[in-house]
């Protein structure tokens, strides 16, 4: 019966290992909208710190990475949170080299705000 619980225990964990690989794929969420010229980013990203956090824009590619390391060596049986984030976004919109990008963490979420310009801009004739 102790080989079935071990078993069990082991399966659990890898589980949630697997769990947590995908989740660091697929995360963070994230929502985009545009607010007056600023397009606004949304990252949910509980459980890391502000200095785990790295933010970089190269023309329209937002790049966001973090990563923790586990302060704690106890025994998991189930480990789901992702330990690292590495996701690149396209944005929507042209942004200038000059912009002045700002970025917000408070309470595991992150707002980028990001000025731009449109591209499509109507040119009057006299």
């Amino acid at each position: 019966m102790e080989v079935i619980k071990k078993m069990a225990q082991d399966l659990t964990k890898e589980a949630g290992n697997r769990s947590r690989e995908f989740f660091e794929f697929v995360l963070p969420p994230m929502d985009m909208m545009i607010e007056d010229n600023f397009l606004v980013v949304v990252i949910d990203m509980p459980g890391f710190e502000k200095k785990d956090i790295k933010l970089s824009i190269h023309k329209n590619l937002l790049s966001i990475s973090a990563h923790k390391s586990d302060m704690k060596k106890e025994e998991y049986i189930f480990k789901q949170r992702p330990h690292a984030i590495d996701k690149k976004v396209m944005l929507p919109v042209h942004i200038e080299e000059e912009a002045q990008i700002s970025a917000k963490f408070v309470s595991g979420v992150l707002t980028v705000k990001i000025p731009f310009i449109k591209k499509d801009k109507p040119i009057s004739i006299e």
